[in-house]
């Protein structure tokens, strides 16, 4: 049988219960995308002929400039990975305050907004998101400012943007930073404005799983000319021109091998995008009348990436909860991921005080989002396959729950042969 996928007729034809896979091989939330192999292997061979290969040679100069112009910025700082670049950001002189100062940020997003502020010894106050969207409530953030906070961190969920005017005018009135965590955003803007040229300061990631990856890289773009001359300086330990140490830096730079990667990558984004957006109508077609399970569909004042495609899902109407859900999918070799399995205000570093406040809609969410596979490794025909699996899965979801329950073993399907 060819990897093509295959319909599933009832629970026993279901992987999890003995049938075969639906994919041979599986099908992931963000496959990197590599772009043309051989122009990175040609730009790999240019660094290596040049014995240039760190300390911000010509490629990473290349990829700066580069994504300057996507994010609309006239400074692009490259770091050796996003979680650096928050680091420092939020530790820049302009934030301003003490050791145990704070910086509020949503509690539904990737630990290392928050872990980026606790690693500068700063506190990071947790607020709730939108119900629907995920997004940083606004409102919430105007609730929680005190005179100990020193900026606000947005996050840019999903590559969708954040309330950016509102936002705007509370740190405005409050006199504190707005930076936005835009880790997976490139390419994506706050109606015509880039994501990237919004609030003082925004980062990307560049992991491999982001929508242009470097393998792991960064990076804070900015049109404040001396916060970036400082994030310059603080990257390369400190040294200026003269070789004078001038601040207190770190190690955060970009490997010449990254940035040819990050280019090769930055080269592909609109093709990928375009693919992209085509996988995303598919599944909101395919999975427009499944009882339970509610596409995420990014407003369409804005444009999206589509690097990923989230669902909620809602027990009470699937008839079964979206770990099992996950659980079902996983075994058909479709690597669904729970973006997030759990909101950060809730995670171990940050309960240890038992000052953790509820915050619902957060909370809510992260027990029901997946993230369905996208990228440039998932066809319309997979998504296809994929939703027949999710479809059959919610039509027999009662008695998959039931067996659960009963303790019933997984028997998981073998791939067939391809």
């Amino acid at each position: 049988m060819s990897d093509g996928g295959r319909p599933k007729s009832g629970i026993d034809d279901l992987a999890l219960f003995g049938g075969p896979s639906a994919f041979t091989l599986n099908r992931r939330v963000g496959r990197p995308n590599q772009g043309v192999r051989e122009r990175f292997l040609e730009r790999l061979n240019r660094a290596l002929d040049n014995e240039w290969l760190s300390n911000m040679g010509p490629l990473v100069h290349e990829f700066e400039v580069r994504v300057a112009e996507a994010a609309g910025t006239r400074h692009c700082v490259s770091l050796c990975n996003a979680t650096v670049a928050l680091q420092m950001l939020v530790g820049d002189e302009a934030t301003g305050g003490e050791p145990g100062d704070e910086v509020i940020v949503p509690a539904l997003t990737f630990p290392a907004t928050a872990h980026a502020v606790a690693w500068r010894g700063l506190r990071p106050v947790f607020c709730d998101v939108d119900p629907v969207t995920g997004l940083i409530d606004p409102e919430d953030v105007e609730a929680r400012l005190t005179p100990r906070t020193r900026a606000i961190l947005g996050v840019h969920l999903w590559g969708q943007p954040c309330d950016v005017p509102h936002l705007e005018k509370i740190s405005e009135k409050a006199g504190v930073r707005l930076y936005f965590d835009a880790a997976p955003a490139l390419g994506c803007t706050y109606l015509d404005r880039p994501v990237g040229s919004l609030g003082d300061a925004e980062v990307f990631s560049f992991h491999a799983t982001k929508v242009v990856n470097s393998f792991e890289g960064g990076a804070v773009v900015t049109d404040d000319d001396a916060l970036a001359e400082r994030l310059r300086l603080a990257r390369n330990f400190g040294f200026a021109e003269d070789g004078t140490v001038s601040v207190a830096g770190t190690n955060g730079k970009m490997s010449e091998a990254s940035a040819a990667m990050g280019l090769t990558s930055l080269e592909a984004l609109d093709d990928t995008v375009v693919h992209n957006r085509t996988v995303h109508e598919a599944y909101l077609a395919s999975l427009a009348d499944v009882p339970g399970v509610t596409p995420l569909d990014y407003d369409r004042r804005h444009r999206n990436n589509h690097h990923y495609f989230m669902i909620t899902v809602e027990p009470q109407h699937a008839g079964l909860d979206r770990d099992l859900l996950l659980t079902v999918l996983c075994a058909e070799n479709i690597l669904a991921k729970p973006y997030f399995f759990e909101p950060v205000h809730l995670m171990k570093p940050y309960t240890a005080s038992g000052s953790a406040s509820s915050l619902p809609a957060a909370e809510a969410l992260s027990r029901q989002l997946l993230a369905l596979p996208t990228g440039p490794g998932v066809s319309t025909e997979d998504v296809a396959v994929i939703c027949d699996v999710v479809r059959t899965a919610v039509d027999v979801g009662a008695e998959v729950s039931r067996r659960r329950r009963d303790g019933a073993p997984d028997i998981v399907g073998q791939p067939e042969p391809a």
